[in-house]
């Protein structure tokens, strides 16, 4: 009986599902992710490998893990200061040049595959769409704030011109590269439709006719997002891009001052992080002023808060429902090679909870089939914690642990209590229990669109 229910709750679900999936929107923004996911997968090991294995204080040499540094020079403070400790760290910034190449641009990759992808969907008609993602990319500098403000050699706060704020060509900036992206496609190929461009010879090759072709859309395209920026910059002296994170983060603080301040949040971060915009780009800042001081009361013991940043990390982040569930859940459940061959590359950086070759990979980015395990996997774990922590089986979390603590373990350290590793353990098999019916309803629709 129940397994009838199920087979039904299946095909109902893969027949709304597949009306989803195929929206031309939905389409062009999966396509734009899955491209992106390649560097983003190599960007998950890079970090995997220099937050675990070569940072000094992380869980292999640090005193909050394996305490090897203590081990090897005695202490850890003559460790951090000894040469083995600095060859570690010059390995740490090697490491991170693969995540300035890939991560730290990932809304460039963003603008640059929706522009493309978009243009193919929703105009199939023009013929080179790499001209639309060139427009796209100038369109998204126009906005990008171009001052950078930083401390000078004697601490004093200093503005430089001329430089643009990397901080949006990476994670914070994918929000407003997909607004620039998608006006860019729309006006561009618009104009392109009603013919309003330069109409050169026969006798001019045909590559530099269509390059002159794009002139008048390009421009018209570039001056609306010149107006913008400047009307932005002119009036309230701020880019499309802060403003944008400003709108999201303002209803976010004002939530900050409630009781629904752990609902929404735990609920809006998967949200935002289905549609590719990082969730801590948007409550960093907040959970600066509240949770963490919370955590900081906790670990002092002045305080015994229950909602902390360190509690979000034991019952979600580092918990495994971001990464080993999904991934269990995949290679159990899925009859897709494809998908059976990305869980397997994840499972190495999904034992230090790095999450983006997963998130990326499968991708569960704006897959609709996957968006409800995957916000309910930041729901239940969040509240079910809550729930044991209030009738006290698990203690307050006062213990500062780094996030990339395998499950399980991690649970034990956060906690200082066996109950901690057990409701971890419990979090997956529950997770990978809630994944089963919707990774076979991807299954069955992607074997119908093959």
């Amino acid at each position: 009986m129940a397994s009838e229910k199920l087979n039904k709750f299946q095909m109902k679900l893969t027949k709304i599902m597949g009306k989803i999936a195929g929206n031309k929107l939905l389409l062009s923004l999966r396509d734009t992710f899955i491209m992106a996911a390649a560097p983003l997968m190599i960007a998950g090991f890079a970090i995997m490998i220099s937050s675990v294995f070569l940072d000094p204080t992380g869980i292999i040499f640090g005193n909050s893990g394996l305490h090897l540094g203590s081990l090897i020079s005695g202490s850890e403070k003559a460790f951090l200061v000894s040469d083995f400790a600095e060859g570690l760290r010059t390995l740490q910034g090697y490491f991170n040049l693969f995540i300035n190449g890939t991560m730290a641009i990932n809304a460039l990759l963003v603008v640059a595959g929706f522009a493309f992808f978009g243009s193919r969907r929703f105009f199939p008609k023009n013929k080179e769409p790499i001209v639309v993602t060139f427009y796209a990319l100038a369109a998204f500098f126009i906005t990008l704030p171009w001052t950078v403000t930083t401390l000078d050699t004697k601490g004093n706060e200093v503005t430089i011109n001329g430089i643009v704020n990397s901080n949006f060509i990476g994670q914070q900036g994918i929000f407003t590269g997909l607004i620039v992206s998608g006006i860019t496609i729309y006006v561009f190929n618009k104009l392109i439709q009603k013919n309003v461009t330069f109409k050169m010879p026969d006798t001019v090759p045909p590559a530099v006719a269509k390059s002159f072709e794009s002139l008048v859309p390009g421009v018209v395209t570039l001056a609306i997002f010149v107006i913008v920026a400047g009307v932005l910059n002119g009036v309230f002296d701020t880019s499309l891009p802060e403003a944008l994170l400003w709108l999201l983060q303002k209803p976010a603080l004002a939530v900050a001052a409630t009781p629904l301040f752990a609902v929404v949040a735990i609920v809006s971060t998967p949200i935002l992080q289905w549609f590719g915009i990082h969730g801590t780009s948007v409550w960093g800042p907040i959970f600066g002023l509240t949770w963490n001081i919370n955590d900081n009361e906790n670990i002092m013991g002045t305080a015994q808060h229950l909602y902390s940043t360190l509690f979000m990390n034991f019952t979600v982040v580092s918990s495994g429902a971001l990464t080993l569930a999904p991934i269990i859940a995949i290679i159990i459940f899925s009859k897709r090679a494809d998908n059976k061959k990305i869980a397997k590359l994840a499972i190495a950086p999904g034992i230090f909870n790095v999450s983006e070759p997963v998130t990326y990979g499968l991708p569960i980015v704006l897959n609709p089939i996957l968006f409800i395990p995957y916000l309910l996997s930041w729901v239940i774990p969040f509240f079910l914690g809550q729930l044991l922590t209030e009738i006290g089986l698990i203690p307050i979390i006062t213990n500062n642990v780094p996030w990339t603590v395998p499950p399980i373990l991690s649970g034990l350290l956060y906690s200082g209590s066996i109950m901690g590793a057990l409701y971890q353990a419990f979090v997956i098999v529950i997770v990978v229990i809630l994944y089963m019916p919707f990774v076979r309803v991807a299954n069955n629709l992607a074997n119908k669109l093959d």
